[in-house]
């Protein structure tokens, strides 16, 4: 009657051997380590460059517990572990000051990071290898930072877009004007006559719906005014945040770092923790790296080379230099930004099977840059990137033909490994507007080792203290619900190490709350049993029907609060977010310890009896017969 199949004895031996497993890694803690990384996009880190670095290790005598070269997304990593934070500061400020000889111009980003301290059999497992679970800032230590973005610069970037459209649009519907140009947080447009103006207005509000235009006239000129409505402000300012957020979680994971948090708080700010990061200065560094991206003409004319010889600015152009050091005039008038920038990726010529670079462009930017390429066969064209507040010129090839079709390609004198380097450079994304850091805090790791500490030991003797009460009032069934809510526990973390979930201090407080209720099926159980006993019924039927009958029971108390728990991860974020992972989880895990563990054990323990007198559970009280 009480007995189970083999395969559900064996069910219950794997979950608890895979909970045991991959709850393991969470108990070896974490090492001190030095993480390298790129600080630019056009620079490598691969396998020779780890050779490199522990060749200037063991010079030095720096030991390393371990060092490896690891692909993170389309950009490398290479991270070095240590016995002592000691060693990890000794080895930073080393690699520093070998890899990135110039201090002005950094090549490499060298952040002092906390990895895994598992054992080596762990790593031999290759796709099954068990991982600890992510901490979060308050029990990791790390940076957090709170971003403002500039909204009026994105107004601004828009406008001057605006500008560029209004001018395409009129010159391709035949309509004269005399000038366009952004003036502050409008588009002003200037007209030979009224007529001419009145043509205008009726083409731009059906081909340019955003802007509400008012007439401008002034000192004479007939002018008009071109405005975002309203809507389209609220549209621009969300895009701008939403397109920021995209970006930086483009650049920071493919730099590595491990579960960032990148989210919006309130209608212009980001929020950034970097978990397990403890140099301050290097996140920065870390968040200045996101780039604009813009495509301007070059003015080759011989006034501009003039200018240029005598080591001269003219008005309307501005200085930057090439990859080669070279000096190039560019138009301020931006053509197009990131923004218009679908995919870049490295490919050959088919003519002369020279490297190149394939960009594809939206529906809007492959409009304007046929335009563009159709009026400027001839001329150079420059693609500049702006990292850290300094411009630097991609690439800035002659346009040979009009270019439509939105496919367009950068070929000349790159090698292959350039062309790829400029090709994640431009895929990266750009921000689409500027900001800058309004708060920041650091955790420390000592902090967040204190919070563990803490949120363990609560757990710990919350667990000893329901263990003692439960054997004592259930005896021997004590003993059994004990041994299931470990196992539960086990379950629980070894189901939220397999999903790389980020553990908070909400999410240890969920924890203590899982056992509560895990305990609670088990007393559900047991006092069925007791009742069965009462009753009249043998010890063996008892502990069938105590099994079978409780179980409605359980399903209906655990669904409601996993309805609950679901709508906190619905409508939650953040903590609450975290809070209800645990949650959620803790539920499926304790209702399988507590139902089909708990009566394995007891199966096992009492099915074998065929004549049983008694079971211990402890005093079962009968009424008193009247």
């Amino acid at each position: 009657m009480n007995r189970y199949p083999l395969w559900k004895y064996l069910t219950v031996l794997i979950a608890v051997v895979i909970g045991l497993l991959y709850t393991l890694p969470n108990f070896y803690g974490e090492s001190p380590a030095v993480q390298i990384s790129a600080a630019k996009a056009t620079v490598k880190v691969d396998q020779n460059l780890l050779d490199a670095v522990q060749r200037t290790l063991a010079t030095a005598n720096i030991p390393t517990v371990g060092a490896y070269y690891e692909q993170n997304g389309t950009l490398g990593t290479i991270r070095a572990r240590f016995e002592n934070t000691d060693q990890q500061l000794q080895a930073r400020d080393l690699l520093d000051k070998t890899l990135n000889t110039v201090a002005d111009d950094p090549h490499y980003t060298v952040a002092l990071n906390l990895l895994p301290a598992s054992p080596a059999w762990m790593h031999a497992l290759g796709w099954f290898e068990p991982k600890p679970m992510y901490l979060g800032l308050d029990l990791r230590g790390g940076v957090y930072f709170l971003l403002q973005i500039d909204m009026q610069g994105a107004l601004t970037a828009r406008y001057d877009s605006l500008a560029a459209d209004v001018r395409t649009t009129l010159r391709d519907q035949n309509v004269p004007v005399g000038n366009v140009e952004r003036s502050g947080q409008s588009v002003l447009l200037t007209f030979a006559n009224t007529d001419a103006r009145d043509q205008a207005v009726t083409v731009l509000r059906q081909r340019l719906p955003d802007l509400q235009f008012t007439d401008a006239n002034d000192g004479g000129k007939v002018q008009l005014s071109g405005a975002l409505s309203p809507a389209s402000v609220t549209r621009v300012q969300e895009n701008a945040l939403n397109q920021n957020i995209t970006t930086l979680h483009n650049r920071i994971n493919e730099l590595g770092v491990s579960e960032p948090v990148i989210q919006q708080q309130g209608n212009d700010r980001i929020v950034v923790q970097l978990p397990g990061v403890q140099d301050v200065a290097k996140a920065k560094e870390l968040l200045g790296r996101t780039a604009t991206l813009e495509i301007r003409m070059v003015d080759d004319s011989p006034a501009a080379q003039s200018a240029l010889a005598a080591n001269t600015v003219p008005f309307g152009l501005e200085r930057y230099t090439d990859r080669d050091g070279r000096p190039v005039l560019v138009r301020r008038q931006v053509i197009l930004t990131g923004e218009n920038l679908q995919d870049a990726q490295p490919g050959r010529d088919q003519q002369t099977q020279q490297a190149a670079v394939h960009l594809t462009l939206d529906s809007k930017g492959a409009r304007i840059f046929r335009d563009v390429t159709r009026d400027n066969i001839g001329k150079r064209m420059a693609i500049l990137l702006f990292e850290n507040g300094k411009g630097e010129v991609v690439t800035a090839p002659v346009i040979r033909g009009e270019i439509a079709g939105g496919q367009v390609q950068i070929s000349g004198s790159m090698s292959a490994e350039e062309a790829a380097d400029t090709a994640l450079l431009l895929r990266a994304g750009a921000l689409a507007a500027p900001m800058s850091i309004i708060e920041e805090r650091t955790v420390g790791p000592s902090l967040g080792a204190d919070n563990i500490a803490k949120g363990f030991h609560s757990t710990l003797w919350g667990f000893v203290a329901i263990a003692v009460f439960i054997i004592l009032y259930y005896r021997l069934f004590g003993v059994f619900s004990t041994i299931g809510l470990a196992v539960n526990v086990l379950l629980l973390l070894a189901v939220l190490s397999m999903l790389q979930a980020t553990l908070t201090l909400p999410g240890i407080a969920a924890i203590a709350l899982t056992l509560g209720m895990a305990i609670d099926s088990n007393v559900l159980i047991n006092e069925r049993i007791r009742e069965e006993l009462r009753n009249g019924a043998s010890p063996q039927q008892a502990i069938h029907h105590g099994f079978e009958r409780a179980w409605g029971t359980i399903l209906d108390s655990n669904l409601t609060t996993l309805i609950v728990g679901l709508a906190l991860l619905a409508f939650g974020s953040g903590p609450i977010r975290g809070f209800a992972v645990v949650h959620c989880l803790g539920i499926v895990t304790s209702m399988f310890s507590s139902v089909v563990g708990v009566r394995a054990l007891a199966n096992l323990w009492y099915g074998r009896k065929k004549k049983l007198a008694g079971i211990s559970i402890g005093q079962v009280w009968k009424p008193k017969s009247e």
